[in-house]
């Protein structure tokens, strides 16, 4: 077992997820990064500290994935203190033209690997005296966005079963948080939204600094949720 405690950060090879990396490595943790690019992955794994993160290149969305990145995660370390469910995808379209391959890849990779994978790997999160699931939702996790018909739906379960889980796995000490961040300065938003000014957007480091704050400051003040939106929005709308 490591003497570092050990993070899962998926969907870590760029943007969101790469931020997160890099600011758990700045905080003492060992990392393993997981993404479908092995190349920007590995560049992600150079800007850890020491260099010494687990590479586990891996498409979340195919059936047999999760059980392989957790028992992955097993051979490699047989430790979990942090998992981060940040991979994800969003397909731009009416719910109209919404077809079943759209929902279906919406709802393999935004809300069935998370929660495969979370599941697998319970029995190494329970015996961390130090425990957290942080899961990155989206603005859309509570709203409803024209175009957005399946990526919303996936990222309302995602939610779902977040609240679920924190209030089964409390009286393990496994704290369990959504983080809903509306427009992010990543590929992802690029694709959907070209029309936004990028100045605007929030950068991934503003989320990967709250992802940092909630699996490093333990006390008895909990957050369950935490929403964050651009400065140019309207507070509270």
């Amino acid at each position: 077992m490591s003497t570092k405690p050990v993070a899962l950060v998926t969907g870590s090879s760029r943007g969101i997820g790469r931020a997160v990396a890099l600011a758990l490595s700045r905080s003492g943790y060992r990392l393993i990064l997981t993404a479908r690019d092995e190349k920007t992955l590995k560049e992600t794994g150079r800007g850890c500290e020491g260099g010494d993160a687990v590479i586990l290149p891996m498409d979340l969305s195919e059936e047999d994935s999760p059980k392989r990145l957790a028992d992955a995660v097993n051979s490699e370390t047989g430790q979990l203190d942090v998992l981060v469910n940040n991979a994800g995808i969003v397909v731009s379209k009416s719910f109209e033209d919404t077809g079943a391959a759209d929902w279906d890849r919406m709802m393999n990779l935004n809300a069935r690997a998370p929660f495969l994978l979370t599941r697998m790997l319970l029995p190494l999160l329970r015996i961390s005296a130090a425990a957290t699931v942080v899961n990155i939702g989206s603005v859309v996790s509570f709203k409803g966005y024209e175009m957005q018909t399946a990526y919303a739906a996936s990222k309302h379960a995602l939610a779902g079963w977040t609240k679920v889980l924190a209030r089964e796995e409390a009286s393990n000490g496994i704290r369990v948080h959504l983080i809903a961040p509306g427009g992010v300065a990543t590929d992802l938003v690029r694709d959907v939204r070209p029309d936004i000014d990028e100045s605007d957007l929030i950068a991934p480091e503003d989320v990967a600094e709250m992802v940092r704050f909630l699996t490093t400051h333990r006390s008895n003040a909990v957050i369950d949720v935490v929403e964050m939106h651009r400065a140019g929005k309207t507070p509270f709308s």
